[in-house]
């Protein structure tokens, strides 16, 4: 059993933190205040790949293991929790399409995709459907050469913005077995979007409903085979739990770090916060809990670069520990600082915010707990 990285994997984290600390983290306290959606930024992240880190070699994605993704993305969270986010979403909906879209599919989306031209959403949840996504009631009518698609979904990151919308749909039956999914693209006909909505975190990328009314898409833009989608969302999803929880450890870094560095300056009682047992104290579980949510995630990620058949349990594990764990840590930097952890001159109260739908998106913490048990159960 060998915990270090090799050498590539090193010069890959390296490239991410440097990365996140010249690009994202001067920027982030203004994105977070002005709700701006930073593309030109994403697309120089895409310009070092992280935009197809896992996707394939031949249409220009890196083709890395999750590993490397986990790297990558707690490096640029520790620069901006609500950025990283959104490029692990980009980075999920662009890899359903190259694992399994046909060959035309592939070559029209994927390499404007990696390269961030164009910028993709992924479409699971609805108004009515959240945990039980099986339940969706977005219809997809096959009509001729084009599928027909009613209904709509919500909590939609880069709704509006996005080029692409990798879309599951009813075809069938109810139930997993009649889902299917389908790439929209956002000029088509039929597809709307609602007002942005007004959110307690991740203010660097819009959100929003995105509505089908009679939209019409060519028939070849089903991804992969009828009735498969909702397989192909999960699949997609193992991956997506292991970014967000990654994403997790960043912000929880950040704020560990900067309540250690606090502690030490500032003073009660004429001596330094740092120098109080209870104190000390709280900052061992931190420092422990992040270690230990990131062995975890690390794990997962190992998991589903070995095609381990636990791999599902593993990653609803990692999402659920680190995601609760990193909140925690962040929530406790912030009582560290006291009344100035509550200010936004600091950092704290953005990283308690962006981090606390982490707990809630990918599946939440409950469903996870669902699909460890599941897959213990079934041994």
């Amino acid at each position: 059993m060998d915990f270090a990285l090799n050498d590539d994997q090193r010069a890959i984290q390296d490239a991410a933190r440097q990365f996140a600390e010249a690009e994202l983290a001067p920027h982030s306290a203004e994105w977070d205040e002005t709700k701006h959606f930073p593309v030109d930024v994403m697309r120089q992240a895409a310009e070092m790949g992280f935009c197809g880190i896992y996707t394939g070699e031949e249409h220009g994605g890196m083709a890395l293991g999750r590993v490397e993704a986990a790297l990558i993305f707690e490096e640029l969270s520790r620069g901006d929790v609500s950025t990283a986010a959104f490029i692990s979403i980009h980075n999920m909906a662009t890899w359903m399409i190259d694992k399994f879209g046909s060959d035309d599919l592939r070559a029209r989306y994927v390499p404007r995709l990696v390269s961030m031209e164009l910028i993709a959403s992924y479409c699971l949840t609805e108004p009515g459907s959240g945990s039980d996504a099986a339940g969706l009631r977005t219809t997809a009518r096959l009509d001729g050469d084009h599928w027909v698609l009613n209904g709509s979904k919500a909590f939609i990151s880069g709704a509006g913005t996005s080029d692409v919308y990798v879309v599951m749909a009813r075809t069938g039956q109810d139930g997993p077995k009649g889902i299917s999914t389908f790439v929209v693209e956002k000029d088509a006909p039929g597809l709307s979007f609602g007002a942005q909505e007004k959110k307690m975190g991740w203010n660097s990328q819009p959100t929003a409903i995105v509505a089908f009314d009679d939209c019409r898409i060519p028939a070849a833009n089903l991804l992969g085979k009828e009735g498969d989608g909702f397989r192909y969302a999960m699949m997609g999803l193992d991956g997506g739990r292991l970014n967000i929880a990654a994403c997790s450890l960043g912000g929880a870094r950040l704020a560990l770090e900067a309540a250690q560095a606090y502690v030490t300056t500032r003073k009660q009682f004429s001596k330094p916060l740092s120098d109080f047992q209870n104190v000390q104290f709280k900052l061992a579980d931190m420092a422990t809990q992040l270690e230990a949510a990131r062995l975890l995630v690390l794990r997962g990620a190992w998991a589903m670069d070995t095609r381990h058949p636990e791999a599902t349990k593993w990653c609803a594990m990692a999402k659920r520990f680190a995601t609760d764990a990193c909140f925690q840590i962040a929530d406790e930097a912030l009582q560290l600082h006291g009344g100035y952890g509550y200010l936004k001159d600091y950092p704290l109260e953005r990283i308690v915010r962006d981090l606390r739908v982490h707990r809630i998106l990918e599946g939440t913490n409950e469903i996870m707990r669902v699909i460890t048990a599941r897959e213990m159960l079934r041994q």
